[in-house]
């Protein structure tokens, strides 16, 4: 099934509704799709049967303020699991990958209050001017665990949902340096497709790390990615198993992919120039897709000033 969450033009209120034949059903038992997560998945497929067979509403696409399907989502983990992202960035620094990338599914926390829609406009980080996009997929936690198997994590996931983790070059650049991050180069936005759609619904190739999915994003009408979600170096199950390793993952939790090869301007400019992969600016509109999933079509806009910490006379350094 393919669920959304979405404003309604009769009520001005949130609903979560199915996606079938063009048309969303809207729920009427449940207003939020985190009610539904905490089961084998029998809650949300009753949930959804019991719409289509009963909507509170119908209506088009086209008629609704889409949502990201999980507004404010307990946490959200990004991984970085491809491994053809990683090569052509660090080879143009003259880097290699590190060997624990090849031991460990690394990943950081982001912003769950920084969520945003499918269609939102992305206002830009503040005092950021190297602006990029980033192609992923990411799973949604169906029910809690806790030291998972790969194996037996792969039966957690309640669905897939398009992401784009916005990134700020210069500043993820400068906190770099510090040890800890990233942080205010990463928790300024993260776009989510239209739908959450179930892993029944998606179509897999034996032994693929994940659902076989062609990915794919273009500014300003050109196109500019194009990658493979199967390309997965680390599977969803690995990354949900290393992310449950001594703690617990609940429903609602996002496992980001990361980037998918080309799935972002840092990926193109190392591969060709960064004349040719100019960064974004504000007025630059993005689309990124993903068979079955839907897509994020939004703009970047201007973002609010830099608020200073301190006076400039103010400034104290460690002796």
């Amino acid at each position: 099934m393919r669920w959304s969450t979405y404003r309604s033009p009769l009520d001005g209120r949130e609903h979560i509704a199915v996606l079938r034949d063009g048309l969303l059903h809207g729920c009427r038992s449940h207003t939020r799709l985190l009610d539904l997560l905490r089961d084998d998945s029998v809650t949300l497929c009753e949930a959804g049967q019991n719409t289509l067979a009963d909507p509170l509403e119908r209506l088009s696409v086209a008629d609704a303020d889409l949502l990201a399907p999980i507004p404010v989502p307990p946490s959200i983990r990004d991984f970085m699991a491809f491994e053809d992202h990683l090569k052509p960035i660090l080879r143009a620094r003259g880097a290699a990958i590190d060997p624990a990338w090849y031991e460990i599914p690394a990943f950081y926390f982001t912003n769950p209050a920084a969520t945003l829609g499918p269609t939102d406009d992305v206002p830009v980080a503040p005092g950021a001017v190297e602006l990029d996009y980033e192609l992923e997929v990411a799973a949604v936690i169906g029910r809690p665990g806790r030291d998972l198997t790969p194996r037996s994590a792969e039966a957690h996931i309640a669905g897939y949902v398009l992401m784009c983790d916005w990134s700020a070059r210069d500043l993820q650049r400068r906190e770099r340096g510090v040890g800890l991050g990233p942080v205010k180069g990463k928790d300024w936005a993260t776009s989510f497709g239209p739908y959450l759609v179930t892993a029944d619904e998606l179509p897999t190739r034996h032994a693929e790390p994940g659902p076989e999915l062609t990915m794919r994003a273009e500014v300003n009408g050109r196109a500019y990615s194009q990658g493979r979600l199967g390309d997965l170096y680390w599977s969803f199950g690995e990354m949900i198993s290393y992310a449950s390793r001594g703690t617990e993952v609940r429903p609602g939790d996002i496992i980001g992919s990361g980037t998918v090869g080309t799935g972002c301007i840092a990926d193109l400019a190392a591969r060709h120039s960064p004349e040719e992969y100019p960064w974004l600016s504000a007025g630059d509109r993005v689309r990124l897709a993903a068979d079955e999933l839907g897509a994020i079509d939004c703009v970047l806009v201007p973002g609010p000033p830099v608020i200073p910490l301190r006076l400039a006379g103010d400034l104290r350094k460690g002796e």
